[in-house]
This record gives structure tokens, C-alpha cells and sequence, in this order.
């Protein structure tokens, strides 16, 4: 499972230091992550990497050190990328993601979503490496939930239908590919703007104003580690059966509205949510959402795949640094 390579090493001994060459273990599993930048790329790096894999990473503007640069329109860096990696496996995270920005920013959200989502796939296959296309819940009208893969998809607005139309350009170009529907994502953020499960906290923590809430749709918040552990889990069950290949589902089983969701993360950290207030009406502002649009994730748990952390539990891991108020911190982790 792992190859050897050179590679030099500073030693430090009393009076002097000497450059040496050692040797070191690559395993020979390899994957290769589009927005490795992201909430969801940063999981399934480290997630391929602490697990025995060659994992390497690719962004964008915000790539380098530590992972490779790439603008994945540019047919060309995609093509080298993969043709002098040879990866195993790809797992394509890489999207324009906010609903509002794709209606606002239409034609560039559907050269990411879609153009560069179907070269990937092409490129993957030429090289038999096994593609991942992480898609989502809003191809759905969430209308008639639990979806199940084979349920037709009825995307309400543009993120959705960019989104289908990126798994149709997969799936054309390499029938062997896989594509993977989750719902709202939270984990680990860099910033709380990163997901819009997390963008809340502020709101929960600066009790001396009251805040609106939505608690019309219907959202199942499921933390990226999660996920990413689903990406490994099926390119390893794939890398024994060529036959696992397709659509998946995968989400958590919490069923929350925004408001349930920021009551929850306010009894996390002990804060009051009595400034919270739920609205019940369907938003009319920004892009359509789907009531409820519940993905069934039987598929996977009948391959013995999948990973469910609770979200009082994923929340407090992921919001603890963010917390303003650090005498909360006692009672909370002590």
C-alpha cells in the first residue's frame, strides 16, 4: 500500500546541523481534491490524508502554500494536473455554492458548476480514475420528501439547476463517475461566513438584540466530516467493486428549521434564545428554496457506508473559537 521516496531532512546535533536524505513512506493510493480551500475540500483533505492516502489538494485564490493552484476552466492546468498525478480517485468539491450569487452571477456560476464539472469528469476518465461530484439536495422541489436517488428532480432556482446540470455533464462524460447529493453543510469553519449553518452564531451570542429566524424550511445540517468520511468510504468500496458507481444521498437526521438550529446552538454553549424569533412565512427575498427537501440515504447504509455526528455535538466543536463571551467557556468545556 505504499511506495518509497526520497527526502531530505535538516538533523540537528551539538555545534552543527547536517542535511540528510531519508527515506519515506507514500501511499500508493492516490486522490486528487478540487476546492481543497473550501469547508467541505479541507475535510475531505485531511480525511483521505490521515487514512492512508496520497492526498493532494487544489484551489484557487487561496491555494497556495499548501495545496496547487489550479483554475479548473483552464483546460489545460486540468489536464496536467491529473495526467502527472494519476489519481485514483477524484473528489470534486469545487462549486459556486450561494444560491443568491448564482442568480446574480449567472454565467460564471455555470462554467464552474457545469463546463468544469463535465472536463473533469472526461479528463478522470482517460486516466480510469474514479470521479466523486458533490451535488445537492436542491435539485429537488421539496415537495414530496424523502427523495431517493431514482426520484426525478425539479431544481426551484438557479444553484439547483446548475448543479443537475453539472451531473448530467459528469455522467456523459464518464459513466462511471459518481455523484453525491448532501444537504447543508457546517464543520470546521475559517470564518463563520463559511456556511450558512455557522453564519448564525453572532446572532446567537449578541442576545441584547433580537433576531428573525426562519422557520419555514425544513434543513437536515450535516457536518462535513461526515461527509468527507462518505468520500473515502466509497472510493475504497469502489477501488474492490467497479460496480459502485451512479447517484448517492447523504445527510444528516436532524431535522431542523434555521431557528431550530440557532435554539440548539444557543443550549450548546448555555446562551439564552429568548431574543430568537421564528418566522414561519416563506421567505420572498433572495433565490426559491424547497420546504423540505430530505434526501434518503438507504443506498449508501445498504454498502455498510456512513457517518452521523450529532449536531449539538459537531456544533460546539465547530463554533468553540468563535465564542466572544469566554466565561461561557468554563461552563461549557469544563
Amino acid at each position: 500500500m505504499v511506495g518509497r521516496e526520497k527526502e531530505l531532512k535538516i538533523h540537528f546535533v551539538p555545534g552543527r546541523c547536517e542535511l540528510v536524505e531519508e527515506d519515506v513512506d507514500i501511499p500508493s493510493r492516490r486522490v486528487l481534491i478540487t476546492g481543497a480551500t473550501g469547508l467541505l475540500g479541507r475535510a475531505v483533505f485531511k480525511e483521505f490524508n490521515e487514512n492512508n492516502w496520497n492526498a493532494v489538494g487544489c484551489g484557487y485564490r487561496r491555494a497556495q502554500p499548501r495545496f496547487e493552484q489550479i483554475n479548473l476552466l483552464d483546460s489545460i492546468a486540468v489536464h496536467d494536473i491529473i495526467h502527472d498525478f494519476q489519481p485514483h480517485v477524484i473528489v470534486h468539491c469545487a462549486a459556486e455554492r450561494r444560491p443568491d450569487v448564482v442568480e446574480s452571477q449567472p454565467d460564471a456560476a455555470s462554467q464552474l458548476n457545469v463546463a468544469a464539472s463535465g472536463n473533469l469528469a472526461k479528463e478522470a476518465a482517460g486516466v480510469g480514475a474514479f470521479l466523486i461530484y458533490i451535488s445537492t439536495d436542491y435539485v429537488f422541489d421539496g415537495t414530496s420528501p424523502p427523495y431517493k436517488e431514482t426520484d426525478v428532480p425539479n431544481p426551484l432556482n438557479l444553484y439547483g439547476k446548475t448543479k443537475l446540470e453539472g451531473e448530467k455533464a459528469v455522467l456523459e462524460n464518464n459513466e462511471d463517475a459518481a455523484v453525491l447529493r448532501v444537504p447543508v453543510l457546517y464543520g470546521e469553519v475559517e470564518r463563520l461566513e463559511e456556511s450558512a449553518v455557522t453564519v448564525m452564531f453572532d446572532k446567537v451570542q449578541f442576545s441584547n438584540k433580537s433576531a428573525n429566524m426562519d422557520h419555514w424550511q425544513q434543513r437536515f445540517p450535516t457536518n462535513v466530516k461526515d461527509v468527507a468520511t462518505v468520500c473515502r468510504q466509497l472510493a475504497e468500496k469502489r477501488m474492490l467493486d467497479p460496480s459502485v458507481k451512479g447517484t448517492f444521498h447523504w445527510s444528516g437526521n436532524e431535522q431542523m428549521t434555521k431557528y431550530e438550529m440557532a435554539c440548539a446552538i444557543a443550549d450548546a454553549f448555555n446562551l439564552p434564545s429568548s431574543h430568537l424569533r421564528p418566522i414561519t412565512d416563506c421567505p420572498v427575498v433572495g433565490a426559491l428554496r424547497p420546504r423540505n427537501a430530505q434526501l434518503d440515504c438507504s443506498k449508501l447504509e445498504m454498502l455498510g457506508i456512513g457517518q452521523r455526528t450529532p449536531f449539538r455535538a459537531g456544533i460546539k466543536e465547530s463554533l468553540w473559537p468563535f465564542l466572544v463571551d469566554k466565561r461561557w467557556r468554563q461552563t461549557v468545556f469544563h
